[in-house]
């Protein structure tokens, strides 16, 4: 999704540095502001002593992004020249194409949800951490991918910072075995999701919103028969609040904001690169845990802290040394470009 004209990057070449800095700056608050309040408001939703229901919560939001994509479908044949969004019909081939990656997907979202239900937001980055472990282990597993040694060092940084915290929630007494095994599942399919989009791509066309509508449909089906055998039916029908406007409202909200993280987050690469994306994304992290303490009100230890310091380092460290390994690749494949090129106009090609 983008504003017509938005996708050229044409217009920005004769901009001043400060005007630049100014848009970067506010792409980057953009996507500060959506992710982590994406993450309170779940919390608040997930965490309610009224409504056990992660699953049904879960699949709202997911109605609501198929919702938010038909809509924008339609704005974009009704206003072309200011919403470019592609088309979004559906079609059943499409649907049973992408349902390998949609059972992921839901596994992604139903474990990442549960995980910060039962640790709550401060835990919730630690608790999340393991998928660059994963990526790695099941890249190699799966695609056959080996992974440097630095790498790998950095990997075993994460999984220190990773068993440190969860030491450390178990002598401040608020560890809960249950999130951390969610959290586990959750980093799991997260690089299990990453490894399946790529396999199923081509299917939409390439396009990421047509993979999202089609995915959230399929995991709206998917989640229907879960609700019911996880007998969140009956916690749903007890539920004082179910014809409250502002219990709605908010899970609408939640929706909303889980539909914008996908653009915001395509709009901060354009504008940066994926490398300083994974950046602003650990710092990010690193707001989003300290701004829980406070909230919360909570006094954390000094190897509380550290364990936290040690996941987005080793993370923030791993990013570093998988975009400096591309640029080694890339470097040899233009240099060999460049002399194949002079070896053709020595020979007069």
């Amino acid at each position: 999704m983008a504003l017509a004209g938005s996708d050229s990057m044409e217009e920005g070449k004769g901009e001043t540095f400060l005007l630049k800095a100014i848009k970067i700056g506010g792409v980057v608050v953009l996507y500060w502001f959506i992710s982590i309040t994406m993450v309170f408001l779940n919390n608040y939703l997930l965490d309610s002593k009224d409504l056990d229901a992660p699953l049904f919560v879960t699949f709202y939001q997911c109605l609501v992004t198929v919702g938010l994509c038909y809509g924008m479908h339609l704005l974009s044949h009704l206003c072309p020249g200011v919403i470019d969004f592609p088309s979004v019909k559906f079609d059943l081939k499409v649907c049973r194409e992408v349902l390998p990656l949609s059972i992921v997907f839901i596994g992604m979202i139903t474990f990442n949800n549960l995980c910060l239900k039962h640790v709550g937001v401060a835990f919730y980055t630690v608790g999340r951490s393991l998928s660059t472990v994963f990526n790695v282990l099941l890249s190699y597993v799966i695609l056959k991918q080996t992974t440097s040694f630095y790498a790998i060092l950095c990997c075993g940084i994460i999984l220190g910072g990773f068993w440190l915290g969860v030491d450390q929630e178990g002598v401040a007494g608020s560890l809960s075995w249950t999130g951390v095994f969610f959290g586990v599942l959750a980093s799991a399919c997260v690089s299990l999701n990453a490894i399946f989009t790529k396999r199923v791509m081509p299917a939409v066309d390439g396009n990421i919103w047509k993979l999202s509508f089609y995915n959230n449909i399929n995991a709206c089906i998917l989640f229907l028969p879960l609700i019911l055998v996880f007998g969140e039916v009956g916690h749903l029908v007890h539920f004082s609040r179910l014809g409250d406007p502002t219990f709605w409202g908010m899970m609408t909200l939640g929706g909303v904001f889980g539909f914008a993280i996908g653009y915001v987050t395509g709009l901060q690469i354009k504008f940066t690169s994926p490398l300083t994306h994974n950046v602003s994304g650990t710092a990010k992290a690193c707001a989003q845990t300290v701004i829980a303490v406070v909230y919360n009100q909570s006094s954390k230890s000094f190897l509380w802290w550290t364990s936290n310091l040690m996941v987005l380092g080793g993370s923030s460290a791993y990013t570093w040394v998988k975009g400096m390994e591309m640029k080694k690749v890339h470097i040899p494949q233009e240099e060999s470009k460049v002399k194949l090129l002079g070896e053709k106009s020595d020979a007069g090609v």
